[in-house]
């Protein structure tokens, strides 16, 4: 049986005050703190709004960094609502784009939700929260009330955005339906009578539009509380379009690897934003990194751990980690891999990776070759013409991942 290494021990964190941690633990920007923290502390139950736009069919640990800070919020007892953009999906927000997003047909938005709720039900206590769709009143707008709402806006303001202000002196294209997404975000605070709105840095323009709106129709306005964004696999910020992404419901072994993979500069914001670790615990392994008692690989395999065990379970943790090792460090096979029938006759390397579908193309499978990356039956092929007769068993590794037996038929 696999058996991981132990994960490195790290001490006990002290009494914390609930409502500090959500006002601190990722939180970059808070509007109005003074104000959000009185209303936290006078009992009284808010309403914490936040939308998320089935814009793919999965959820990324990115995108649960907000829906985590929802769930702190329901353990104090508020009223979460979550809105699913059904509507503004279609739209598609600008807020991290430097391009315009293609609009979505409704049936792209139905075939991303089909799972959705399902997902954010890993995280968020479902059946304590209100789940509404923007849609029940958007659909029901006029363009009198259209108008009516755009003209609490200047084009000016727009263009403040840093990403429209590049597009705008670049002279490429804004598509109006870009500038009338704020809005319809905002009208979703009015209709829901937020308190507070939760979301990314990325979101500020669009819920101090929510703020306007509700104040433009006399409807206190909400507080917001905003997370940072989390990094994806290439460092840039994680994104289902980018695909740089780790997906709650990805495979443990998968997670796991993925979480591997990453920057060692991602182990502490990962472990603030994506994990229950106490921030005494994080803050005392960050430490012990910068001062070299920790090292990053072993951090990061805490790292891989609590985030496996948050959406699988320790089982599944031990098993992913103990795999990883086995693979990597031990340089073994994984215990499961699929297996591929070729023909009994000798076969070209090349043609054999693009046969089992690991190589998406000859170009691709002579470069893994010519970078080492490529061994069969635990010899390494450098010779990107080489020839090999298959047979039953023959183990195939085509980069650091990627495992086939054959079967010869």
């Amino acid at each position: 049986m696999l058996e991981p290494s132990p994960a490195p021990a790290l001490p006990a964190a002290g009494p914390s005050d609930a409502i500090s941690e959500v006002l601190e633990r990722a939180v970059k920007i808070i509007e109005v703190r003074a104000d959000l923290e009185r209303e936290l502390r006078s009992g009284r139950k808010l309403r914490i709004k936040l939308g998320i736009d089935p814009t793919g069919p999965r959820i990324h640990i990115g995108r649960a960094v907000t829906l985590r800070k929802m769930r702190q919020f329901q353990r104090l007892g508020h009223q979460a609502v979550l809105i699913v953009g059904d509507m503004t999906a279609q739209i598609g927000d600008a807020s991290d784009k430097n391009e315009e997003r293609p609009i979505l047909s409704a049936e792209q938005v139905q075939a991303n939700m089909a799972n959705y709720v399902q997902q954010i039900g890993q995280i968020v206590d479902i059946e304590q929260a209100e789940v509404v769709y923007n849609s029940h009143w958007l659909d029901a707008l006029t363009l009198k009330d259209v108008v009516r709402l755009s003209a609490g806006f200047t084009a000016a303001e727009m263009l403040t955005r840093e990403n429209f202000r590049q597009r705008w002196d670049a002279g490429e294209r804004i598509g109006l339906q870009e500038l009338l997404y704020p809005l319809m975000q905002g009208y979703d605070s009015l209709a829901i009578r937020a308190d507070v709105e939760l979301g990314g840095t990325d979101q500020l323009f669009n819920v101090m539009a929510g703020r306007k709106v509700q104040a433009m129709h006399e409807q206190k306005p909400q507080n917001i509380l905003l997370t940072g964004m989390v990094l994806g696999l290439d460092g840039r910020k994680m994104s289902t379009s980018w695909g740089n992404t780790i997906f709650i419901n990805d495979g443990p072994v998968d997670q796991y690897g993925k979480i591997m993979s990453a920057g060692d500069d991602t182990i502490v914001p990962y472990l603030e934003a994506c994990t229950d670790v106490p921030l005494a615990e994080v803050r005392s392994l960050e430490a012990d990194l910068a001062a070299g008692r920790v090292h990053p690989k072993e951090a990061k395999k805490f790292l891989a751990r609590q985030i496996v065990e948050l959406y699988h379970g320790a089982d599944a943790a031990n098993f992913a980690q103990a795999e990883f090792e086995q693979v990597f460090e031990q340089r073994g096979a994984p215990s499961a891999m699929p297996t591929v029938t070729v023909a009994a006759a000798e076969i070209r390397v090349v043609d054999l990776l693009l046969a089992t579908g690991q190589a998406p193309s000859k170009a691709q499978a002579r470069r893994v070759i010519e970078q080492g990356g490529v061994e069969i039956a635990d010899q390494r092929v450098d010779d990107a013409n080489a020839t090999v007769l298959p047979r039953d068993g023959m183990l195939v590794k085509f980069g650091r991942r990627s495992f086939v037996r054959l079967l010869v038929s």
